[in-house]
């Protein structure tokens, strides 16, 4: 498996994507408008938010989605068409058509996504210029826009793509996403948008996709918010001659299986490092649990307290607040029998702190990546890791001002 330097949605054949700006936000130009397409008919899958409210475009999704198969994506920023009532959906449905109209296509062959403000009508005069127009620029290069027209508080877009090696043939996958803020699982206010053109039946491609997201963006936490609009989409369109995965038995499957996780976490990471100002990204590998529901379980406490958040913010050692998690937690474990270490550092083991020097810690724990490693001591060898960012200053005051 091989990284692709600058890969996108479009890396892999047989897909167009584009980004444009169509004023959703008042006041400003950025791109907020984006199609991926598919120049055969594909393959589809998703993962939507657990979460009881959910937007529009997500009611609309599962409907299209019921045969297991789309040929276009169309996304927005600026307006996440939530707790919009039945206009809303109406909005949603309206967005598929158009895209469909605008692309040849029947409006059930596309599907929608949106990110933005809650409780706030879609402005579609806006938004329907703004698909048309996209429609009209879609090209092969287009994955970097359409990345870009899907941020929100995102600082950076996010993309990725991979090559491998699938029974003889050159198989690509490549992906998009966005979220920064209001992150946690399942899954985060995210979206993300993969591609492959490898052939895959729906059916095993959903039970991919779960999966992959289960071990990717479900490891993901900023704050502990869970949003309405949380999706991931995955489209396998064949058009890379690679013969058709019909079986999990399959060892091919694997591979394939191998890269789309490696995307998702990819993905994942990104946003972890971007959450809402965030200036470290933080991971938390827990091993020696039971299971991995277990490990997850244990890694997301410490990873949503906001009291080890803020001791990380400000490079500060203070491993108590790590126990103090772990032990909410909700897991069973003996405390004795439990090690942690922070930036590699031994600093509790034994059912006591462990020396260290606080000072190079502190110093270690400024650098632009801090690690947890907890290990539970318990039999059973299930393990996770969990991503996540520090809590700075700059994350009350975007929160505090984002919709004034």
């Amino acid at each position: 498996m091989n990284w692709i330097d600058g890969g996108t949605v479009t890396t892999p054949a047989g897909y167009l994507a584009a980004g444009v700006s169509a004023g959703i936000k008042p006041g400003t130009n950025r791109k907020d408008v984006a199609l991926v397409v598919s120049t055969a008919p594909a393959s589809a899958a998703a993962v939507f938010t657990t979460n009881r409210v959910q937007a529009a475009p997500i009611h609309v999704d599962r409907e299209h989605l019921q045969d297991g198969c789309a040929r276009a994506v169309v996304l927005n920023s600026g307006n996440a068409n939530a707790c919009t009532g039945e206009q809303g959906r109406r909005d949603a449905e309206a967005m598929c058509a158009i895209a469909g109209a605008a692309l040849g296509l029947d409006a059930a062959t596309v599907l929608v996504c949106s990110t933005g403000v809650i409780g706030v009508p879609m402005p579609m005069d806006r938004i329907t210029a703004g698909v048309k127009a996209a429609a009209t620029v879609l090209s092969a290069q287009g994955g970097a826009d359409a990345a870009r027209a899907i941020m929100t508080t995102d600082t950076v877009p996010k993309t990725c793509a991979v090559e491998l090696d699938c029974q003889g043939s050159a198989v690509r996958l490549g992906g998009m996403a966005k979220g920064s803020g209001m992150i946690a699982p399942n899954m985060a206010t995210m979206l993300a948008a993969i591609t492959t053109d490898a052939a895959v039946e729906p059916e095993l491609l959903q039970e991919l996709l779960g999966r992959a997201v289960r071990r990717s963006f479900n490891c993901v936490t900023v704050d502990g918010d869970m949003s309405t609009n949380d999706t991931v989409i995955l489209l396998a369109n064949g058009a890379s001659g690679a013969p058709r995965l019909t079986s999990g038995d399959d060892p091919a499957v694997g591979r394939l299986y191998a890269g789309l996780e490696a995307v998702c976490c990819n993905l994942a990471r990104q946003i972890a490092r971007d959450g809402e100002g965030a200036t470290k990204l933080v991971s938390v590998d827990v091993q020696g649990a039971v299971d991995e529901m277990a490990a997850r379980q244990v890694g997301l406490a410490v990873a949503n307290s906001m009291l080890v958040k803020t001791a990380i913010f400000g490079n500060d050692p203070n491993w108590g607040r790590i126990l103090c998690a772990m032990g909410y937690a909700g897991v069973a474990f003996d405390p004795g029998a439990a090690t942690v270490t922070l930036c590699g550092v031994r600093i509790y083991g034994g059912g006591a702190g462990q020396p260290f020097d606080a000072q190079a810690l502190s110093a270690a724990m400024a650098g632009k990546e801090v690690s947890i490693g907890i290990d539970l001591g318990v039999a059973g060898g299930g393990g996770a890791t969990i991503f996540t960012c520090d809590l700075s200053y700059e994350y009350v005051r975007i929160n505090a001002e984002y919709t004034t």
